[in-house]
């Protein structure tokens, strides 16, 4: 069939065919071999007679290395690859090998991928809506499960999606062996694992992202918020005596400001219809001599356009000031709801004086609508844990599946959650994931995939940069694989995504992509993607992608078989529900 080498260039060959072949050449491997060399190839082009074949790497007992430092001579004899040289590629070889797909361009042979190079790796699975990708993704992770003779028990896989797609593709897991079990969870009220977050496992970063944060200030009030709730939550006396010290500070801060009574009285009263105590309330009966008075009633002004009561404000007030106590405001976890944080948001707000300023003022009530929205929505369900627990036992939670099962597939679906506060929700789950990784004392002793699906909904280059001086996924990103924490992107539009996670990813699978910018992208951000790949993935087939990575030894294209059962993302039936039967 291959005549004659006509000639050698760095990067590829010309090679004569006898005749017209009648054999589909175009994709297929070669190889070129002589005395000492066996490098391979694959046709990339046919013209006439003249087939260009790309050079891919060479064969050094029995084993293949890609690349190449040396070309084979014009003398060598060129022809198709053989058994045992395909099975060196497609990982026959491996012991600790699963199957990703099939190979189209040899008879469905299996093509089968280290474990190791797959998983403990970042991956990007790209490809349009309707591209398979849904398809592919379920059945790679249900070929993990369906491996002859080996369990992944231990595996810990979170789906974060929007949808429940992934439902009914991994729910009957349990069928494939009985030590595997998969939980969902959900904000719908009537689920049996709705979402749930401590809140007092969440960070000053964590609270930044949930509160939207703009201004680097606002990370010094969530801080204060955090140590006073902690305090606070603890509802003994001395806690009880720095509530009441902070108001009557805030008080005698505004009393004796150079401003006219009616503002005064205004701004005190804002103080304590949002801070209050049983001793320092607008209805508490402060007494003098030989009378009482309503504290509101204090405030009354008289002809002068002063208190009238001035003396008694004051030294009512000062009981409660206490300049000699150290009060500890070091942050505890401790059990707490969000409405103490609210209560705590308000005290904060007062002890800094922050309302006073202008520019503080609306910095610190952009927090505090904020936080009352969350906590006067559905989202509320969220945060109301029911008890306290630490990082260990909530993860411990999340997975477990009854008494002494556990869950190898958690599926968080984000349903009815809009798009700003669903990222916010994964961040802090990433993060809560990630730290709890950083602290085992075995590095990598608990592996952890996040599998982001629509990643280009989280994985975004934030303000958090800015504010915060890093974003969580990134930092996953360049650090994640040293603790068994990996990240696996799942999306339609590339281009939306954090360029530095994308340059972290080592291994790809590219279904059929379409959009110029999206195929531009993917040429400019993927490590070592060549215009051979790009052009093999705009003619694929549903189902079917090209991949290559750390997991492959050269790019293939994978032929991914219909998961069992299929996840629930084909398109609606559109003629079953529209059309019905008419007789004239």
């Amino acid at each position: 069939m291959f005549k004659e080498i006509i000639a050698i260039s760095k990067n590829y060959a010309m090679v004569r065919i006898e005749g017209t072949s009648n054999e589909d050449l175009l994709n297929m491997n070669l190889i070129f071999e002589d005395d000492v060399k066996k490098i391979l190839g694959e046709v990339e082009e046919i013209d006439g007679d003249q087939v260009k074949v790309n050079f891919l790497g060479e064969f050094i007992n029995g084993k293949f290395l890609s690349g190449l430092i040396r070309k084979p001579s014009l003398s060598s004899k060129v022809r198709m690859i053989n058994q045992e040289e395909l099975s060196e590629l497609v990982g026959d070889n491996d012991d600790k090998s699963m199957i990703l797909g099939l190979s189209p361009l040899y008879n469905d042979y299996p093509i089968k991928i280290n474990i190791d190079d797959m998983w403990s790796n970042h991956n990007a699975f790209f490809g349009n809506t309707g591209s398979g990708k849904t398809y592919g993704v379920s059945r790679f992770v249900q070929n993990l499960f369906t491996i002859p003779d080996k369990i992944p028990f231990n595996s810990n896989i979170f789906i974060f999606n929007n949808t429940d797609e992934y439902d009914n593709a991994f729910r009957t897991i349990n069928s494939f062996n009985v030590n595997f079990n998969y939980k969902m969870y959900s904000i719908n009220g009537s689920s049996e694992n709705p979402i749930k977050l401590p809140l007092w496992l969440l960070t000053v970063d964590d609270y930044a992202n949930l509160l939207d944060v703009t201004e680097y200030s606002q990370l010094a009030i969530i801080e204060k918020m955090l140590s006073l709730v902690s305090t606070f939550a603890r509802d003994d006396v001395d806690s009880k005596k720095y509530k009441n010290h902070l108001i009557a500070s805030a008080i005698v801060s505004v009393l004796y400001t150079n401003q006219t009574p009616g503002r005064i009285r205004d701004q005190i009263f804002s103080i304590l219809e949002n801070c209050h105590t049983d001793e320092l309330n607008l209805n508490v009966d402060v007494p003098g001599i030989g009378y009482t008075r309503q504290f509101r009633k204090c405030f009354e002004i008289d002809s002068k356009g002063e208190f009238a009561e001035r003396v008694l404000i004051a030294e009512y007030i000062q009981q409660f000031i206490d300049n000699s106590t150290t009060w500890n405001e070091d942050y505890v976890p401790i059990y707490f709801t969000l409405d103490d944080l609210e209560i705590a948001l308000n005290f904060a707000l007062i002890s800094e004086g922050l309302l006073l300023n202008e520019k503080t003022s609306s910095e610190a009530m952009a927090l505090k609508v904020k936080l009352h929205t969350i906590n006067n929505s559905s989202y509320k369900s969220i945060f109301n844990y029911g008890k306290f627990c630490n990082a260990s036992e909530f993860i411990t939670d999340i997975i477990m599946a009854g008494q002494s099962k556990r869950a190898q597939i958690i599926n968080f679906v984000l349903e009815e959650i809009d798009d700003r506060f669903a990222k916010a929700l994964v961040k802090v789950y990433c993060r809560i994931l990630f730290k709890f990784s950083k602290g085992l004392k075995d590095r990598g002793a608990m592996p952890i995939h996040l599998m982001l699906e629509e990643a280009h909904r989280y994985v975004q280059r934030d303000n958090d940069i800015n504010i915060l001086g890093y974003n969580i996924f990134e930092r996953i990103a360049k650090e994640g694989r040293k603790f068994g924490v990996i990240l696996d992107l799942i999306t339609q539009r590339p281009t939306e995504l954090s360029e530095t996670v994308i340059s972290q990813c080592t291994n790809f699978l590219i279904f059929k992509i379409t959009h110029p910018s999206d195929l531009e992208y993917i040429r400019k951000m993927v490590p070592n993607i060549s215009a051979d790949v790009i052009e093999k993935q705009k003619a694929l087939q549903s189902g079917t992608c090209v991949a290559f990575g750390k997991m492959m030894k050269i790019p293939m294209i994978v032929k991914m078989q219909l998961p069992n059962p299929e996840p629930h993302s084909s398109n609606a039936s559109i003629y079953n529900k529209w059309m019905v039967e008419w007789k004239q």
